[in-house]
């Protein structure tokens, strides 16, 4: 393919990546097509089969390497997801009766989640409770 192909959809690409919202991905393809065309353009990226191969590695070990560090870069409080830990001490109000041992409903920051007592008694509907700790995707609670 001739050189100058591969610049074109180099820059294509660079230019969807400023549209698309910051996830940096169609950045390194964009960044792997400038690679291969400035190869092909002193003939050193061989034939169509190995262009293609060059490219791919090119925009896969560039992502692999590199964006991590980019996204920590540019956005350096960047946060993947609280910790779920980060709800122990946190107040839950029941959706519904939890009797000792048993499982209910509970809402925490606006979602319903299972939950067990850590007590042996009933806690009503509509109680507030702490969070005691957090096993899998159940709250473990006690009377505020």
């Amino acid at each position: 393919m001739p050189w100058w192909i591969w610049v074109i959809v180099g820059f294509v690409l660079l230019a969807f990546e400023l549209l698309t919202p910051g996830g940096f991905f169609v950045l390194f393809f964009g960044i792997g097509a400038l690679a291969v065309g400035a190869l092909a353009a002193f003939d050193a990226a061989g034939p169509l089969w190995l262009q293609g191969v060059l490219f791919t590695g090119v925009s896969v070990l560039s992502l692999a390497l590199f964006r991590g560090k980019l996204l920590a870069r540019v956005d350096p409080g960047r946060r993947q997801g609280a910790p779920i830990d980060q709800i122990v001490g946190q107040v839950a109000i029941l959706i519904e009766d939890l009797p000792p041992g048993g499982v209910g409903k509970a809402e925490l920051r606006g979602s319903a989640w299972s939950c067990r007592s850590a007590l042996d008694r009933v806690l009503l509907q509509g109680q507030r409770c702490i969070v005691e700790r957090v096993d899998g995707l159940m709250l473990w609670l006690r009377p505020e």
